[in-house]
């Protein structure tokens, strides 16, 4: 017999029986809208999705988790940014080793990061990316298979991270904190506003540079949006005047958007930029090329800066310049968090306050802005 709520921990947990008792359907049918939603009505499959949401009802992914509520796994969510130009120039020649660390970007360090921390306490790591097949489908089936997780900010919805948060520990990693209903999270950032205003002073300041184009992007990102905001801090504590939006946006942060967002920017009319910041090193490189290309010395002719301090940031020549953040530190930072809310037994009547990092962030200057290759 099944045990009656609240006679127990377990049971005080909702159920596929309570939601599909609940929404007045079988459980057979609230297995299938989680596990092939096409294949219930609408109408069904929303009364369904409703009432879970409402219970906090997040399915089991196996047998081990049903019975212990106990997975032995944590998960990362994040979005597919990857980059086929940065795995290409990391196949230039660099040898077997370096060719793997070069083509490493920012979502792969926090992996790294993730699974050396997460093995230390003898978890495994589920691996989540691009959710574009909508949360209902793909976030419930990573939370139901873990015992926490972290995801990147913005990429999943309020009400579902909100939903999931009050079965298990969620990390919210990167971005400002952005709503009251997910202020119980934990959360870690890096300080992007005071590494951008830092690498944008040093070309003002160090290198005299006043024309300055600054490339962001196109899609909601909290980082992205902080840095920019730092870069136009530096500019106006230096008099120089700048505008509330980006010079220029792209729809993807990747080489090639970095080497035609180069091309827009040179070709437009009035005086040259001395200088190009990109959002993050990616975008930085593929410039660059774009620079070599159309024959113009770098930092001779235009200073090229970047963000995020990946490895090929330092194997391109010249050497970029960028603002290194602790990506791997991120992620183990994460599964600290994560193990510590887990031994701690949390639940919401008794989940403590919640951790709010940031972690620093450095300047590595290098040949792109002018300094020597550090």
């Amino acid at each position: 017999m099944r045990p009656t709520r609240g006679t127990d921990s377990v049971s005080t947990t909702p159920t596929v029986y309570d939601v599909a008792e609940r929404s007045g359907v079988s459980i057979a049918t609230v297995s299938r809208v989680y596990r092939n939603p096409d294949s219930v009505r609408a109408q069904t499959r929303e009364r369904v999705l409703a009432v879970a949401r409402d219970l906090g009802y997040v399915p089991s992914g196996n047998a081990r988790g049903l019975a212990s509520r106990s997975t032995g796994v944590l998960g990362l969510c994040f979005p597919d940014y990857s980059d086929p130009d940065a795995e290409s120039e990391a196949e230039a020649g660099h040898g077997d080793e370096a060719d793997d660390e070069a083509a490493m970007l920012y979502s792969d360090q926090i992996i790294r990061g993730m699974e050396r921390a997460a093995r230390r306490h003898g978890y495994a790591l589920l691996i989540a990316a691009s959710l574009k097949g909508g949360p209902e489908s793909l976030v419930a089936k990573v939370a139901g298979r873990v015992d926490g997780f972290a995801v990147l900010a913005r990429t999943v919805p309020t009400e579902d991270l909100e939903v999931i948060s009050r079965r298990q520990p969620v990390v919210m990693l990167a971005g400002p904190r952005e709503s009251n209903q997910l202020d119980h999270l934990d959360h870690i950032e890096v300080a992007n506003s005071d590494g951008q205003r830092e690498l944008t002073r040093h070309l003002i300041e160090d290198h005299g540079l006043r024309r300055l184009a600054y490339v962001g992007f196109a899609e909601e990102s909290p980082d992205v949006e902080a840095r920019f905001r730092g870069y136009v801090e530096a500019c106006r504590a230096a008099g120089i005047a700048v505008g509330a939006e980006p010079d220029l946006r792209v729809p993807m942060m990747t080489q090639a958007e970095g080497a035609r967002a180069a091309d827009t920017l040179l070709d437009r009319p009035g005086d040259r930029p001395e200088a190009l910041l990109f959002a993050n090193d990616q975008m930085a490189v593929g410039a660059l090329h774009t620079l070599e290309r159309r024959g113009l010395r770098v930092p001779q002719d235009v200073a090229v800066t970047g963000f995020d301090g990946i490895t090929l940031s330092r194997l391109v020549r010249p050497a970029l310049t960028t603002v290194r953040q602790p990506m791997r530190r991120m992620g183990e930072e994460a599964v600290e968090l994560l193990v510590r809310r887990l031994s701690g037994g949390r639940t919401p009547e008794n989940a403590g306050e919640p951790v709010s990092m940031t972690l620093p962030v450095s300047v590595v200057r290098r040949a792109s802005c002018g300094c020597k290759a550090a």
